[in-house]
């Protein structure tokens, strides 16, 4: 198939409104002429605007043109994924050691680095419900190590055997 005749099977008009490959206009011209200029420019002629009058066609190479587009849908989906903050949960309880909260807490200020919510969720069995300050105690200084990437969204609250904190970076 020879470049210049791809797109302009849909154009009816005898006169068209022609935009050159530079985006200069070129003026109203025969149907004939404007293709005459795509095929001697190696490119397609592509009805941009067809309800206007006269229609308003383009020299362009349009393989190339719908491969931008393409593109740049893609990097948009990309790009969207990237930005979406998702929310991060670290469950713990009252009995967790020292030093597993230390790690759990390092864990959560990369969440917190890359953008991410946190949550900090601290279950309670049986008798723990009578210990609820130690939770608190723990999400306490779980946030007084944060507190120079993050800052609190939703302060420490019980919620049935729950207590949860939700934090977010600065």
């Amino acid at each position: 198939m020879k470049r210049g005749l791809r797109i302009n099977a849909g154009i009816r008009a005898d006169q068209v409104r022609l935009v050159d490959e530079a985006n200069n206009q070129i003026g109203v011209v025969p149907r004939a002429e404007a293709l005459n200029k795509a095929q001697e420019a190696g490119l397609d002629l592509v009805e941009v605007a067809p309800n206007s009058e006269p229609p308003v066609c383009r020299i362009m190479d349009y393989g190339k043109w719908l491969y931008q587009q393409k593109r740049r849908v893609r990097d948009a989906h990309k790009k969207a994924q990237h930005s979406s903050a998702t929310l991060k949960e670290i469950r713990l309880r009252p009995e967790t050691d020292s030093h597993d909260l230390e790690i759990k807490v390092g864990h959560a200020r990369e969440f917190l680095e890359k953008g991410h919510r946190v949550q900090f969720s601290v279950f309670f069995r049986g008798r723990q419900m009578l210990h609820r300050e130690q939770g608190n105690e723990m999400l306490n200084g779980i946030m007084a190590t944060l507190q120079d990437v993050a800052k609190v969204e939703r302060p420490s609250a019980m919620t049935g055997r729950r207590m949860t904190l939700l934090i977010v970076p600065k």
